[in-house]
């Protein structure tokens, strides 16, 4: 209950209101027809004694009629009111989803746009790319020959100098391809060799390299013992072996075309930087021969004579071309024996330069 209101709660008050509504509206039905009203005969009843009045059926019907027709407004106005904002509500909802279908639209939309565009700018990149390219090797067609002309020089020529580059750095790297380091602590008195195995040691150089005797002296022998080594080059006059009085010469290549597979190539690249005292040391039948440097000199490769002089010592002659990567001198590298220490013989070889053959020429390098 409300104590401001006269104590009615909200409910009893507008209870109260459609009631007096409805009386009101009774009551001018009433007056409409003529008759008194309840209140107006309660009132009269007070002045003159009660009489007994009978209302008819009409009456009846017309003071139904008024109560249907208040209820049928009431709750018409009622039932209007709450269908309008039924009506309302959908349309809002309506609206509201209309605006999202159209948002999402809108976005996937966008998306597709923006996917589209994506599309677009790489086919675009793509075909600028290939017309690029195109027009590239449109261009550089004209070039081919060109380029194709200078790629072939350039490979005769690497292929015809490629060794006077490779052999001056060969003459400072092991020659021989040999992972023997100790041959630098040799022993120069020891004459005792570890093998029979005939082969030519020079520490200086880090060369450890096996020697083919007794070959021909013609220049197909010749290449294929230095294809395996260092190979004898017995003329006469200077036809001596390890040990004997007179001219022992070997000779080996000081270079040779780098796609060779030729291990004994670069063998004796290394001979310039030998200088007198500089040791050879020579394995031949179970004896190390000790040689010591004594000469260099550079020859014509038809000078054949170089090689044949007269001597009472056992000496060593090693042969190669030079300049390096090149065959067109011969560089010659004399030693004598030091160990074992060499018999004087009494007999001096005589040779001369006329008792040798003319037309023999010194090895040179891989054609």
């Amino acid at each position: 209950m409300d104590s401001n209101n006269g104590g009615l709660s909200s409910a009893e008050r507008q209870h109260q209101t459609a009631t007096d509504i409805a009386r009101r509206k009774v009551l001018s039905a009433y007056s409409a027809a003529g008759m008194a009203s309840p209140a107006t005969k309660q009132t009269s009843s007070y002045k003159q004694a009660p009489i007994k009045t009978e209302i008819s059926n009409q009456d009846w019907q017309k003071y139904h009629s008024a109560w249907q027709d208040y209820y049928q407004k009431y709750y018409s106005e009622y039932y209007a009111k709450a269908a309008k904002q039924y009506i309302e509500t959908e349309k809002l909802k309506t609206k509201r989803d209309d605006h999202d279908k159209k948002l999402l639209e809108n976005t996937h939309i966008t998306q597709t746009s923006d996917k589209e565009l994506v599309e677009a700018s790489l086919k675009d990149f793509i075909r600028a790319r290939a017309a690029k390219k195109f027009k590239f090797k449109k261009r550089s067609r004209h070039l081919i020959p060109i380029f194709s002309g200078i790629s072939v020089v350039l490979i005769v020529l690497f292929m015809q100098y490629n060794r006077m580059i490779f052999a001056p750095i060969m003459a400072y790297i092991s020659p021989g391809n040999t992972t023997d380091t100790g041959i630098t602590a040799i022993d120069p008195t020891i004459t005792e060799a570890p093998s029979a195995e005939t082969k030519m040691i020079i520490p200086k150089l880090n060369v450890n390299v096996p020697i083919l005797l007794n070959i021909n002296n013609d220049e197909r022998s010749v290449m294929n013992a230095m294809n395996n080594g260092v190979a004898h080059f017995s003329i006469p006059g200077a036809n001596a072996l390890p040990g004997q009085t007179g001219n022992f010469v070997v000779t080996g290549h000081s270079a040779g075309d780098i796609y060779s597979n030729n291990q004994y190539k670069f063998i004796f690249s290394g001979l310039e930087r030998l200088n007198d005292g500089d040791l050879i040391y020579v394995n031949y039948q179970s004896v190390r021969y000790t040689y010591s440097v004594t000469k260099k000199e550079t020859v014509e490769p038809t000078n054949v004579g170089a090689l044949v002089y007269p001597t009472n010592k056992p000496i060593i002659t090693l042969i190669t071309c030079t300049p390096l990567g090149t065959d067109r001198y011969r560089l010659l590298v004399t030693a004598e024996q030091v160990n074992p220490a060499p018999a004087v013989s009494s007999e001096t070889i005589n040779s001369t330069p006329e008792q040798s053959d003319p037309q023999i020429i010194m090895p040179s390098n891989e054609k």
